[in-house]
């Protein structure tokens, strides 16, 4: 099945990746699409890293030492004393 590139810049690429790895057009690209492929799978989705670093913040935190989040806390920060 042939495969043409008609993007200029994305053929120059694909060329450069060819002549750096010492190998065909074919097999540049086909590398690079795997190697692309692989990056996105092995990426844990943003939903999930968020639900961790909660979960971690959670497990940390020491709500009895800590000051109350109230309306005078919040004035404080911005200046409505």
């Amino acid at each position: 099945m042939a495969f043409h590139i008609r993007n200029p810049e994305t053929d120059r690429l694909a060329r450069q990746v060819a002549r750096l790895k010492g190998m065909g057009l074919t097999e540049a690209v086909h590398t690079a699409l795997e190697h692309e492929l692989a990056r996105e799978e092995a990426t844990t989705p943003l939903a999930e890293r968020i639900g961790d670093f909660s979960r971690n913040l959670r497990a940390r935190s020491h709500p009895e030492r800590g000051l109350p989040a109230d309306k005078a806390f919040f004035d404080s920060l911005s200046g409505d004393d």
